[in-house]
């Protein structure tokens, strides 16, 4: 089925990439509409897009530097007692 998706949880990573293309997707839209009637408030609707953007990125950071730091300790625990 086109355009169905799995839903996802919140603190997923995967809800969190699909969020930032939902927001990359509005950033687009209100390009378009800037560039054919520069108004302040569409500017300023894109820099706060662009703010979510970088915080969202920000979080998959985090996550990102979590999930490997797991994965670090669950190799150390693993590794036999000499």
């Amino acid at each position: 089925m086109a355009g169905y998706s799995v839903p996802t949880r919140e603190g997923d990573p995967v809800h969190t990439v699909r969020t930032i293309g939902r927001l990359a997707q509005m950033v687009l839209e209100l390009r378009d509409e800037y560039v054919r009637d520069p108004r302040p408030d569409t500017l300023d609707q894109i820099i706060r897009r662009l703010d979510e953007i970088n915080r969202l990125s920000e979080e998959l950071k985090r996550r990102q530097e979590q999930d490997a730091e797991a994965s670090r300790e669950a190799m150390v625990d693993s590794e036999p007692d000499e």
